[in-house]
């Protein structure tokens, strides 16, 4: 059966191997389950988002689950996809400033506006226009992003490891109590992690996570009443997402925010990981539109369940290096997130002590300052943008500002620099209704 469905003799594997390189990928990728509870139910000043955090922990676990199963049996790609980091922070960015705005259901529109990106992303896989939409924004630019959130996931991880805190004249700077329980437990997780990464051990940062669990467990910071059982949901997130809401015309801007990073992630990921298992044809990625399909499926799975942008994940790249070739491989990773729901008491435990998941943002950070390197830097024209974009998102302390920060002044600079010609039109959209989101909308914050 295995053979007839994923032509395993056909691409030179077996079950066996598949097997072991869907457990490697997801070893790889668990540490999203401890993470994405934690991030969506509380937002940056550590208030609760009105996200349930078990809620939030079911819908990341049935998200990645459905979305890796199906790109395994309709696609047939050995990649696994779940909630995207970064993607979830720009969504509790949205929902902090919805929640600034008066918005009372602000997590439920901004899971609506995650859903619409998602139907676009649809929409244009199937009617073929999604290069149009890659092409609008430049590789400079969307490096900038991922550096700039990669930055702001950092700071974020340094300050819930008790590294980084508030200091009056400074506004922020280093803990003058560095020997502390919750910074040894930080810092314990961060060397394992990161030294496991730098000899490629599959699952570094899981195994920094336990790492930090043991030290917290010893310290008496965290008491694991339990191992196993169900999640126990306070309050529903699934299927509780506000369409309407998040159809205003003032918040256009950010459904496309999360169309372009969900897109970005998805063709990136999909490239760099077919090309590492040798699965391009000519250097064409032949079932590109089924994976596209896919993950925007799983977008609008996801946000339906009550979580943040569902997107193909770079850590897959560990499963092909351990032999995956097949959907095989990503259909295993995808029913081990429904396991994982079996241990949903640790789960809760490990995630609701910060200083233990801070390492893994830390790591996640660094290797997203990669694309640093993918800036044009001779041309000031992209890179002014791309480095605006990159420092407003975490001296903004959100990545929603930072990035219309970049995104309008983009247009601006090469308009009056002379260079209109390289503009796509598409940008300079997304330039005005940013202007007049910060003029008509922003200033409502203050």
């Amino acid at each position: 059966m295995l053979e007839r469905l994923f032509s395993l003799s056909a691409h030179g594997t077996t079950a066996r191997t598949e097997v072991l390189a869907g457990v490697t990928t997801f070893l790889t990728m668990a540490y999203i389950i401890f993470v994405q509870p934690a991030v969506l139910s509380t937002d940056f000043a550590g208030k609760p988002t009105g996200l349930d955090f078990n809620a939030v922990l079911v819908a990341t676990c049935v998200a990645s689950a459905f979305a890796s199963i199906l790109m395994g049996m309709y696609a047939g790609y050995p990649i696994a996809l779940a909630p995207g980091m970064g993607e979830n922070f720009f969504f509790v960015s949205v929902v902090m400033g919805l929640t600034a705005l008066g918005v009372a259901n602000s997590w439920q529109t901004a899971l609506g506006m995650v859903f619409l990106s998602g139907v676009a992303f649809i929409v244009m896989t199937l009617i073929r226009v999604r290069e149009a939409v890659i092409d609008a924004i430049s590789p400079s630019m969307r490096s900038g992003i991922a550096v700039g959130i990669g930055i702001f996931i950092a700071f974020i991880g340094l300050r819930n490891g008790a590294v980084i805190v508030a200091k009056a004249g400074t506004v922020i700077g280093l803990n003058p109590q560095l020997v502390s329980a919750d910074v040894g437990v930080f810092a314990v997780g961060l060397v394992v992690a990161a030294v496991l990464s730098a000899r490629r051990v599959r699952g570094a940062l899981v195994w920094g996570i336990i790492a930090s669990v043991c030290l917290a467990v010893a310290f008496g910071k965290v008491h694991v009443a339990g191992v196993f059982g169900l999640p126990d949901i306070g309050r529903q997130a699934a299927f509780a997402l506000d369409i309407r809401g998040a159809l205003k015309p003032e918040l256009i801007p950010f459904i496309v925010v999360f169309l372009f990073m969900g897109l970005f992630d998805t063709v990136g990921t999909l490239v760099g990981v077919a090309e590492q298992a040798n699965l391009l044809e000519n250097g064409r990625l032949a079932r590109a539109s089924r994976a596209l399909l896919t993950d925007a499926t799983g977008i609008t799975v996801g946000a339906c369940l009550g979580t943040s942008t569902v997107t193909c994940y770079v850590e897959s790249a560990a499963g092909v290096a351990a032999g995956g070739r097949t959907g095989l491989t990503s259909v295993v990773a995808g029913l081990l997130f429904l396991v994982a729901l079996l241990f949903s008491p640790l789960v809760g435990v490990v995630a609701r002590y910060s200083p233990i998941t801070a390492p893994a943002l830390v790591v996640v950070g660094a290797m997203m300052m990669r694309q640093a390197t993918k800036v044009d830097w001779e041309d000031p024209t992209e890179s002014i943008p791309a480095f605006l974009t990159m420092i407003a998102v975490p001296l903004s302390y959100s990545i929603a500002d930072g990035l219309a920060i970049g995104f309008a002044s983009y247009p601006v600079i090469k308009v009056l620099a002379g260079r209109w010609r390289d503009l796509r039109w598409l940008s300079a959209v997304m330039a005005v209704l940013l202007v007049a989101y910060f003029v008509f909308v922003r200033t409502r914050l203050a």
